[in-house]
């Protein structure tokens, strides 16, 4: 008998493999797919292109410790910072966004005057205080009095009462972007990179979203040499020298449950693996789809309440001969960032509008990156893979369209995004891969296509996440428990749930062991 089995081999089910093992126990990870780390994996698209399967850029990991507590440069990761951390191009101009705050508000004067460069630097200073506050309280559960203490700890940072405070927080990006800059411009960029979690900024309580911007001028966004996969390759291998069992092509089939009680799972295989603990770090409708005795009243709820929405977008990898050019970067081509190619809000909004009526964008909102540059091993000599993530895409289409019929020609959509703000880049592209929010469904059992799970709204965010009574990683069931994205803190390369899950369960078997006693 195993003392914990864990469903899944994302990201965050490894980090949490990696604790529970560093901490004695057991463990054995299952795995459907030939690779692990879920949708942090790179696989061979073309010929000599190492291309990622899911996310590309790091940005919230680097800020956890875990990558350092777990030292998993010894397992062979290595980062690159994207430094400028962000490019976003208008034309004949273009604001850099450099890590180092004075260069990047120089970036913004020429473009955009004093008064708004100025403004940016106070805006960093402000929302980078409170945000390393906040940052915290995603490093744990999300407990009433965790939450507390850090929101309490950010309002005496600001000198700001509970009332307006909570006020900021409550409002919405575009207002926060409108409060403090003038040029659109800078608003676009802004707000572009803050709908990355989803939610456009133009709804209510996203304004920390852009907030979360200003972290990145103090840890920038990082690619692992070799691939985004890297980071759960070096998981895997932490892992292993702990002592832990990691089973690929071999999923689970059933998480068995006997009078309330979790007692291990079948693989796909057939085989049965006994455990009193079972951590699921697959999609929490799948978690559950998976347990063979769960009450009907409970599982109408999972199934009822939990809200995963409509899909997020879509990307497209390419092989591609050269890097796109813009024309607004003068001497400083920007490969190095996440390209932000959206002309203005108002298109934003029309794209978001298009999403919102289940149809695909006329025109889609792009951000492209371009790690061969500097990369040499993910792409052959002379060659370049680039990455296109595009958004919003709807998984149901409103007007009798199917994904596969029209993937392609959406595909082409985001190239000639990319085309529209560097000329010529369409006539580099050599071949493209296509991952529609059907495909990122089938191949990395992302339901509906959305990249964080469920959606990341308010209302499913923190203490609600993915509702209350799971928000804390334990379930109704005794001996089951969650993480990955469908749980706090949330969605993208992050590890953070993986910790609290492993801490989490830590802790139960440490008062279990104490009431035996």
């Amino acid at each position: 008998m195993r003392d914990v089995v864990i469903v899944g081999a994302g990201h965050n089910a490894l980090v949490a493999a990696c604790y529970l093992a560093r901490a004695g126990l057991d463990v054995e990870v299952v795995e459907r797919r030939a690779v692990a780390g879920g949708a942090v994996s790179t696989v061979e698209r073309f010929g000599g292109y190492q291309m990622d399967v899911g996310s590309s850029a790091h940005i919230m990991v680097r800020h956890t410790g875990i990558v350092e507590d777990l030292d998993l440069a010894a397992m062979g990761l290595v980062y690159q910072d994207l430094d400028p951390w962000g490019f976003a191009p208008f034309g004949d101009e273009a604001i850099t966004f450099w890590g180092n705050i004075d260069a990047a508000c120089a970036s913004i004067e020429k473009v955009c005057g004093a008064k708004d460069a100025e403004a940016y630097h106070r805006f960093v200073d402000d929302w980078g205080d409170r945000n390393t506050r906040i940052f915290e309280a995603f490093q744990a559960p999300p407990t009433g009095a965790n939450l507390g203490r850090h929101l309490w700890s950010v309002g005496r940072s600001t000198g700001l009462d509970g009332m307006e405070l909570s006020r900021q927080f409550l409002t919405s990006g575009d207002a926060l972007l409108d409060e403090h800059f003038d040029d659109e411009r800078l608003k676009t960029a802004l707000a572009w990179m803050g709908a990355q979690s989803g939610p456009p900024t133009h709804e209510v309580a996203t304004a920390d979203l852009v907030g979360w911007n200003a972290l990145l001028h103090r840890c920038p966004p990082g690619h692992p040499v070799g691939g985004s996969g890297m980071l759960s390759v070096a998981l895997a291998r932490r892992f292993e020298a702990l002592g832990g069992t990691l089973r690929l092509n071999d999923g689970c089939a059933r998480i068995y449950v006997r009078d309330g009680k979790t007692r291990g799972i079948a693989t796909d295989s057939g085989e049965r693996i006994a455990a009193t603990t079972v951590l699921a770090g697959c999609h929490v409708l799948t978690a559950f789809e998976l347990v063979d005795d769960l009450p009907p009243a409970f599982a109408q709820r999972v199934a009822c309440t939990i809200r995963v929405g409509n899909g997020i977008g879509m990307v497209v990898r390419l092989a591609t001969n050269a890097l796109p050019r813009y024309p607004g970067a003068g001497g400083e081509q920007p490969w190095r960032a996440l390209q932000l190619l959206a002309p203005s809000r108002n298109f934003l909004r029309r794209a978001h509008g298009e999403f919102s009526a289940g149809l695909p964008p006329s025109e889609p909102a792009a951000l492209a990156m371009t790690f061969s540059a500097f990369d040499d091993t993910i792409a052959p000599p002379g060659k370049h893979n680039v990455t296109v993530w595009g958004q919003w895409h709807p998984y149901e289409l409103s007007n009798g369209e199917t994904w596969d019929a029209i993937a392609e020609r959406e595909g082409t959509k985001l190239v000639e995004a990319v085309d529209a703000a560097a000329p010529g880049f369409a006539a580099s592209v050599e071949r493209m891969h296509v991952q529609t929010p059907l495909d990122l469904e089938r191949e990395l059992g992302l339901r509906r296509g959305n990249v964080m799970h469920v959606e990341m709204s308010l209302d499913q965010m923190f203490a609600w996440r993915p509702l209350p009574e799971l928000a804390g990683y334990r379930t109704p069931l005794d001996g089951l428990y969650l993480t990955g994205a469908s749980t706090h803190p949330g969605g993208g390369v992050f590890g953070a749930s993986g910790r609290s899950a492993a801490n989490v369960i830590l802790g139960d078997r440490t008062k279990a062991r104490r009431w035996w006693r």
